[in-house]
Parts: structure tokens; sequence; C-alpha cells
């Protein structure tokens, strides 16, 4: 017996397959389209110029790589020529723990596909960077939870900054840059003005219900209705008998209001259904699915729990359900 139930496989697929376009999307688009396009335009104009770049910032879970990330794929795979008529790309790196300057330069490297012998000065592998951007025409660099970066003190941290705003204004080949990561990341940039001044700040929510006397003129509630619907009708499962505000808060409450969370959620309890061929999701079927993931004492769930709120820490569960 294999450890891949195909099956199983078949009933999700879809559901992972797709993508939600959250409102936000456009606003981070639009951002990423003007940097590309002053990138473009300056270009061609010639002479040395500064590059602009974004900053993504967001709680834990709440959407902001993977929407980043879907950007900078869909930049490469259009395969855009630039003014001196080659291909320009923009590199991901993900960034996991406290890091320096050279073991970022390291990295980079590697997310360049030229690694580099690790005993080299940091101002060598700086300029294998520069050197290697150039010859791949690389225009743009996304560094991903780039808090990290930032967690040896205020001097270091400005030099930091100041090593950053140097590759958007290199003379012979400047870098858009991508800088995402919690809200903290937010305040290291604007702690220095010209490089908060060349990143354009879009910050990503968490879901915000309650902020209106009425749950259906909530955006937030409406944006999470829209949700479970849109990945229902993927999975062809009937959500109308469940769905109601008590549903959606007790939704919202379970995946500690992350829209990432929901969304895997959502994608686990209709997988669940068509695996069983059931066409109607019900609140059991919820609470099995988020049961697989959670770390909540047996028989213990939002989902059922009557008085959930009072029954359930919240930010308990919250650094239980980050911490996975």
């Amino acid at each position: 017996m294999g450890f891949i139930d195909q099956k199983r496989v078949n009933a999700s697929l879809a559901l992972q397959r797709g993508h939600y376009t959250f409102p936000r999307a456009a606003k981070l688009r639009e951002a990423f389209e003007n940097c590309l396009h002053d990138y473009y335009v300056k270009a061609k104009i010639g002479g040395h110029f500064e590059a602009r770049g974004l900053l993504v910032t967001g709680e834990s879970r709440v959407g902001k790589t993977s929407e980043t990330v879907r950007l900078v794929e869909e930049f490469n795979a259009s395969m855009t020529a630039m003014p001196n008529g080659k291909l320009g790309k923009i590199i991901y790196c993900k960034l996991d723990g406290s890091i320096s300057w050279k073991d970022l330069g390291h990295k980079t490297l590697e997310a360049l596909g030229y690694p580099a012998n690790p005993r080299r000065t940091q101002g060598e592998l700086w300029n294998m960077v520069r050197h290697q951007c150039r010859e791949q025409d690389v225009i743009g660099l996304y560094y991903d939870e780039c808090q990290h970066a930032f967690t040896s003190g205020p001097k270091s941290n400005e030099k930091l900054l100041d090593r950053f705003k140097a590759l958007m204004k290199e003379p012979e080949w400047p870098l858009m840059l991508i800088l995402s990561g919690v809200p903290v990341l937010a305040s290291h940039v604007n702690s220095e003005e010209q490089i908060a001044h060349l990143l354009s700040h879009i910050h990503f929510d968490k879901i915000n219900l309650g902020r209106f006397a009425d749950p259906t003129k909530d955006p937030d509630m409406i944006e999470l209705n829209k949700l479970v619907y849109t990945y229902a009708e993927r999975a062809d499962i009937d959500v109308e008998d469940l769905v109601d505000v008590d549903f959606l808060q007790r939704l919202d409450f379970a995946c500690a209001s992350r829209w990432g969370l929901v969304i895997e959620l959502l994608i686990r309890a209709f997988g669940l259904c068509r695996l069983r061929s059931q066409r109607t999701v019900t609140v059991k079927m919820f609470s099995e699915a988020y049961a697989q993931n959670s770390r909540l004492p047996q028989g213990l769930c939002p989902f059922t729990a009557p008085d959930y709120r009072n029954m359930i820490d919240g930010e308990k569960l919250t650094q239980m359900m980050l911490d996975e």
C-alpha cells in the first residue's frame, strides 16, 4: 500500500491550484507596475538613475508573500524586453533567522544560481552579486521575511539601509528592491527618509470583523463570505445551509483572523467533501478538517463549542496556529 492516496490528491487538486484575487491585489499590482514603468523609462533615457521598489508588510499568514511572488513570477514569465533589448528578471530570496550583510550577499548569489565560496570577503560577494545581476539581466531583488536582516541594533540597521539604498542607486546597474515582512519591518525602513521615499508601502491587513454594527455591511465579512462561496463553487459543494454570520465569525476566530489560514481550511474541508462524494458541507466536516491541523484538546473546536470565545483563549490559539 502506497503513502499517496490518488483519490485524496484528486479531491483537492483543483482547490490547491486555484487563486483568489483579493481587492488588495489590485493595489499591489499597481504599485509593482509603477516601479517597473519608472525603471523602464529611466533606463531608456540612459545615464545614472535610482530605481524604486516596494515595501510589503503584514502579519504572518495574511497572503503578502503569495501575492507578491505571484506578481514576480508573472513578470518573469512575461519575458519583458528592457530598453537594452534583453529580458528583465526579478530574483526571489527568502531570509530565515538573523542574517549579516555578508550572509545576505552569499544567499543572493545562491538565488542567482551562482554559489560562491563563503570564505570570500563581504565586498567580494557583493561585487559578484552586482556583476551577476548585470550579466543575467536581473533588474530587481525580492527579499522575503526581510525583518530578519534588522536584528543587530540601530547602528547596524542604519548601515543595512544605506547598503540597500546603494543597490537602488548603483551607477552601473541600479536594482529595484522588494522587501516584505511583518509590520516591524516598516518601522525599520521608515527610520531612513530616503529609502522610505524610494519604496512604495503596501500593507496587508488581517481579517477585521466587527467594525460595523450591521455585519452585512462589514467589508471583511462580505469578503470572507465571498471567499467561502468562491472555493465552494470550485469544489462544486453546497454551503447554503451552513454559511451565516455565526459561521463566518467562528471561521475567522478558528483561523486567527488570517486570510491564508482560512483558505487552507477551506481547501481541507471541501477536499474532504469531494473525497467522500458529499455535495453538501456540514459543521462536522469543517470540525474534522480543522482537527487535522489543530493542537487544541480533543473535542474542543471553535465550530462546535457553544461559547467558543470564552472556552478558547484567542491569543493562545493564534500562537498555536502561527507556530505550526
